[in-house]
């Protein structure tokens, strides 16, 4: 799809979810990146302000985001419950409307997607999902550009993922389908994805021809796979559990033995900050086999596609 084509389609558009674009339409944001990333020179932000709305801290969706913004020739402002009404009790509806009035798109780090949603639902702008308890859409979008590199292809590609059933294992599992991969989750009993994201996973991967399974056994889940991913066994708000959960999660570690069950040629993907010792092992974190830093050098590429896309009037792009 030529750029100025997607640049129509996707122009005005939220960035919730992948759920909510089409295929082709990933294909063609991945295409952008890629040009990004080569290189390509563009402006599409000259002159217009993004504000990042960050309720959960941040290192590479703040930095990555902010870089983005500025070398495409606009101009972001960070801003917390602290910078807005927003922490004293001001709806959220209203601080939609109000941030419409100033800004041309507003990222949003928050704990509850349905904030999200209401964010989305108020504002006039195109409001980007920077993450969410729910969904990480901008870091899959960095993740598919970061396989399509390395197996040259993601038609096909088989992804083990193995840990929580979180906001990672959702996207995962949606951008993946979409993308004709078969993705395979595996978390302890209790910890799995859920159903509705499921059931939407299985629904897309039907018209795609792609695959999906949820198992508890992570070593069925590897054996074979072209890539393996892991995140932490505890996320932001859920510090108080990690205790807990590293009793529950133990054999959920991506070390030698697992991946020696991948495919020979695996590549390991992890979306960081990592806990080496927990949900991975420093030996298999720094060794050839893993591509983390690369994943997480595509964030800034793949959200200048975003943020062009979105945001870019025609003929911007050239």
């Amino acid at each position: 799809m030529e750029d100025r084509e997607l640049n129509a389609r996707l122009r005005g558009r939220d960035f919730l979810t992948l759920a909510d674009f089409t295929p082709e339409e990933i294909a063609g944001l991945l295409d952008v990146a890629a040009g990004f990333k080569a290189g390509c020179p563009a402006a599409p932000l000259a002159g217009k302000t993004v504000g990042l709305l960050f309720r959960k801290a941040s290192t590479r969706t703040r930095v990555s985001f902010e870089v983005a913004v500025y070398q495409l020739g606009g101009h972001s402002l960070f801003l917390t419950n602290q910078d807005l009404q927003l922490g004293r009790g001001e709806p959220v509806a209203d601080t939609a409307r109000v941030l419409s009035r100033y800004l041309q798109a507003l990222v949003v780090r928050t704990f509850a997607h349905e904030e999200l949603e209401e964010l989305a639902r108020y504002a006039d702008i195109p409001v980007i999902n920077g993450l969410t308890d729910l969904l990480h859409p901008c870091q899959v979008l960095a993740d598919l550009l970061t396989v399509r590199e390395k197996k040259g292809k993601l038609a096909g590609v088989k992804l083990a993922f193995i840990g929580d059933g979180n906001n990672m294992a959702h996207s995962l599992l949606l951008g993946g389908v979409l993308a004709g991969m078969e993705v395979r989750v595996a978390t302890p009993p209790g910890y799995g994805p859920q159903p509705r994201i499921v059931a939407r996973a299985e629904e897309i991967a039907r018209q795609t021809g792609a695959a999906i399974a949820v198992t508890a056994d992570p070593r069925q889940a590897a054996a074979g796979a072209d890539v393996l991913y892991t995140d932490v066994w505890a996320s932001m708000g859920q510090e108080t559990e990690a205790e807990a959960r590293r009793n529950d999660f133990a054999g959920y570690q991506i070390n030698d033995t697992l991946l020696a069950a991948a495919a020979p040629e695996a590549v390991v993907m992890h979306c960081l900050p990592a806990h080496r010792g927990e949900e991975i092992t420093a030996g298999v974190l720094a060794g050839p086999q893993a591509v983390v830093w690369d994943q997480a050098e595509n964030r800034l590429h793949a959200q200048k596609a975003i943020l062009a896309m979105l945001l870019g009037e025609e003929g911007s792009m050239s």
